[in-house]
């Protein structure tokens, strides 16, 4: 069995492309002759994959929130029974999207007013119901602890590990386990 990892599709080049020249300059400071030339095609060719600018960088925030959102479901499912471990799970899938994605946090800061309101919202809901599988998680873990406290530990981590975008640089190793002895840190002063 092949551990290689399929080839990018042309899309999913134009949407990484997109992604980084968008983080680089801003969703206005980027044309499709640029991010077509990105990727060996012409800027109109990029309308054989997307209707334009605006329906790359819905797809890009919209994707990763429901990638999270899919991500989180399934780590919760495969270590359940397990608090611990299901937390340390989530936690170690965050911190992957967080190093392998920067160009997305940077992207979803700077510009998820672009989008459409019914993208925007769609953004917004499936980001709320990634939280609540983290808060349901950390309150079996913490009972004692109010939900209110729950919540905002879990905003703060989630501000710590997205910090990614203006980290220096650690090397990949070295960011990964201190995100992750900070991040169960946080946690665990919950019952302090």
């Amino acid at each position: 069995m092949s551990t290689r990892a399929a080839a990018p599709t042309r899309r999913e080049q134009i949407l990484s492309e997109a992604a980084r020249l968008f983080a680089e300059r801003g969703f206005h400071g980027v044309g499709v002759d640029e991010i077509g030339a990105a990727v060996g095609i012409s800027g109109p060719g990029l309308y054989r994959h997307f209707a334009g600018k605006d329906a790359m960088l819905a797809e890009l925030l919209v994707g990763i929130s429901e990638r999270l959102l899919t991500g989180g479901r399934h780590r919760v499912a495969e270590a359940a029974g397990d608090p611990d471990g299901v937390l340390a799970s989530l936690i170690d899938g965050h911190i992957d999207f967080a190093l392998d994605d920067r160009a997305l946090i940077t992207l979803h800061d700077r510009e998820l007013d672009r989008l459409r309101e019914a993208d925007r919202k769609l953004v917004r809901q499936l980001q709320r119901q990634y939280v609540e599988l983290w808060v349901e998680v950390v309150r079996e873990l913490h009972p004692e602890v109010v939900e209110a406290e729950v919540r905002v530990s879990v905003h703060a981590v989630f501000g710590l590990l997205n910090s990614t975008p203006h980290l220096a640089a650690l090397g990949r190793a070295a960011t990964e386990s201190l995100l992750r002895r900070l991040a169960h840190g946080a946690f665990g002063a919950l019952s302090g």
